[in-house]
């Protein structure tokens, strides 16, 4: 086992949560492997802190996920965080004031965008683009929006 593996702590070291369920990339790098260990080869290596994913299976210290674009493989439970993110799917999306379409626009977030969720509800998040805070339609991105 890696040493970078070998330390786990807090919400990492947890029982394993009913399938599926949403985490997030903890470490600025991440290899999703084939298969659940070290001893299979990375098919993809992530480079982006925080980016939501759904675990679908859990095998021991092992987590199948599926990342946004579909892609499905193996990742070792140390690399995910339970911090609530989400990624904008639409092309953009305006980020309200209030949890309101008559409420005025903030920004508006690029497709591909990754923030921080706070609650959803009405079929509204609440979301955080490293400290530009405001409100999205849940339908605008792909996270834990309980949507």
């Amino acid at each position: 086992m890696l040493p970078a593996l070998a330390g786990l702590s807090g919400a990492d070291a947890s029982p394993a949560k009913k399938t599926p369920y949403w985490a997030s990339l903890s470490h600025d790098e991440a290899r999703m492997r084939v298969g659940p260990s070290l001893d299979y080869p990375s098919n993809w290596v992530y480079r982006r802190r925080d980016l939501p994913v759904k675990v679908v299976h859990v095998l021991g210290l092992w987590r199948k996920i599926e990342d946004p674009d579909g892609t499905q493989g193996w990742m070792h439970v140390r690399l995910l965080s339970d911090t609530p993110t989400a990624i904008v799917r639409a092309q953009t999306a305006p980020m309200h004031e209030a949890a309101k379409d008559e409420s005025r626009t903030l920004f508006r977030a690029q497709k591909g965008v990754v923030g921080r969720l706070g609650d959803c509800s009405g079929g509204w998040c609440a979301f955080d683009v490293k400290g530009q805070r405001g409100f999205v339609k849940a339908g605008d991105i792909w996270g834990a929006t309980g949507e």
